[in-house]
């Protein structure tokens, strides 16, 4: 559309029950948060709550939002956890 700012996209990531890793992009973290706990998220989250928003950031347009998401569910479990610790402690 013609005259619309791109919408700002962001990176999240949610930790389910049993401690499993779940990384997504959203405009809206809030309301998508929402969607997953009342299971009308991703089917890899239905069942599996509570859920947890461990982490999220603002990443600009939906391309490196995208390609930020493919990066990080690369990682192996420790390896998210350890990127995780690095932003939660401002690096």
């Amino acid at each position: 559309m013609a005259g619309t700012a791109p919408a700002d996209w962001h990176l999240y990531v949610i930790e389910t029950a049993s401690g499993a890793l779940y990384t997504g992009i959203t405009t809206d973290v809030t309301r998508r948060l929402a969607e997953h706990r009342t299971g009308r998220g991703a089917k890899a989250l239905r069942g599996k709550g509570p859920l947890v928003l461990l982490y999220h950031e603002r990443v600009g347009e939906r391309g490196e939002a995208l390609r930020r998401e493919a990066a990080v569910k690369r990682l192996s479990a420790a390896a998210k956890r350890q990127w995780l610790a690095r932003r939660r402690a401002g690096e």
